[in-house]
């Protein structure tokens, strides 16, 4: 009989963003199995998790001066050992960087890191920080969701590596049972344009600017924006020196529940993003049956495929021409877009959420024989 345990996740910012989207469905999918969840904050982003059920945000805003870090230190601390967590998952390279150590402080005995923060959000310091905690020990074990993010530690000591375990993203689909049209009508889109969209936290690193530019290629095309992020106003200054801006549609951010309907309104969604560990926005959007034009990077490349078998067209971020001839190819293509949209529809078995969770759970337990094998392992 497996043994039921308490747990506790812990993430940087509370907002609706890929990270946060992950810890939540491995959360549900363990709470399942009869495991006491709890998930923790550092600091409130949004209001997105502002009444989640067993969930607390430390901090109302990112602790800014010395004062207000040490006292966030010191209750992060306190509340661990108040919890009495049997086990802790950090995400995102704060988390790690910061909740690993607290909950070793804290007494907590088993503690998993999750690298799903990508290499170029990081700087030089919290690497060596995390090749040192992970090298140490603080961490038991370090998941990370893509073979291309696997081989982004390839140079950490092997004390490190032989911590690190794949455990892909698995995802809900998102669906909707809305028509377009009303889909369109809810997000306050126009009913007849061809509207390409994305769905990303507004930062420099997922170039939507990229996005906006290929407007000027077309005035027909829209693009509606699903998310919120400290790159909104640059993106709206962008659009308006285009002269696009009326054919740029802010939507804001979203709950999980509310993407699938997002998604209904769009005839093709594009994800310029240069740095990412999986790109769990673009494979959900794949799995509906969008048409999709990616970034050419590897990691992208690994997770939009099925059986070798691509799911998507891709471009370089660095060409905004190349994404205007890939969205010119798939709107004229429709046998083209079926050929992709079979291929995505194997997704859901490639990155099943049971799966995910299966893992997780074998993690949590420190079953002697897992479903899975660490990396350097793997046939």
């Amino acid at each position: 009989m497996k043994m039921k345990k308490k747990i506790l996740f812990i993430q940087t910012q509370a907002e609706n963003a890929g990270a946060q989207e992950i810890s939540r469905l491995v959360g549900e999918g363990l709470a399942t199995k009869q495991h006491a969840v709890h998930h923790l904050f550092f600091y409130r982003k949004t209001d997105a998790y502002d009444h989640a059920p067993n969930t607390t945000i430390l901090c109302d805003q990112r602790p800014s001066t010395p004062l207000a870090f040490a006292k966030f230190l010191i209750d992060l601390v306190k509340f661990i050992r108040d919890l009495k967590p049997d086990v802790v998952l950090t995400f995102q390279h704060y988390g790690n960087l910061f909740g690993g150590p607290a909950a070793r402080l804290a007494g907590v005995p088993h503690v998993i890191a999750n690298q799903v923060s990508a290499q170029a959000t990081m700087n030089s310091v919290i690497r060596k920080l995390d090749m040192a905690m992970g090298s140490i020990g603080v961490f038991d074990s370090i998941t990370v969701n893509s073979k291309d993010t696997a081989g982004e530690y390839g140079d950490f000591p092997k004390v490190y590596t032989k911590r690190i375990v794949h455990v892909p993203h698995g995802f809900k689909t998102k669906t909707s049972d809305l028509s377009k049209g009303c889909a369109r009508e809810k997000y306050g889109l126009p009913s007849n344009a061809t509207i390409l969209g994305s769905v990303a936290r507004l930062n420099v690193l997922k170039r939507l600017d990229i996005a906006i530019e290929v407007l000027s290629a077309n005035p027909s095309w829209h693009l509606a924006l699903g998310g919120q992020g400290p790159e909104e106003d640059n993106l709206r200054k962008q659009a308006k020196d285009l002269g696009v801006e009326d054919r740029v549609h802010f939507i804001g951010e979203m709950r999980s529940e509310q993407v699938g309907d997002f998604l209904k309104t769009l005839d093709l969604f594009i994800f310029p993003s240069q740095a990412e560990t999986f790109g769990l926005a673009a494979v959900e959007a794949a799995q509906v049956g969008l048409p999709i034009v990616a970034n050419d990077i590897p990691v992208l490349r690994e997770v939009l495929q099925t059986d070798g078998v691509p799911c998507a067209l891709f471009a370089n971020s660095d060409d905004v021409a190349s994404y205007v001839t890939a969205i010119e190819k798939l709107l004229s293509d429709p046998e083209l877009v079926k050929q992709l949209a079979t291929s995505a529809e194997r997704l859901s078995r490639l990155y099943s959420l049971d799966t995910m969770v299966d893992h997780y759970e074998d993690l949590v337990l420190e079953q002697e024989q897992p479903l899975f094998m660490p990396m350097g392992q793997q046939a």
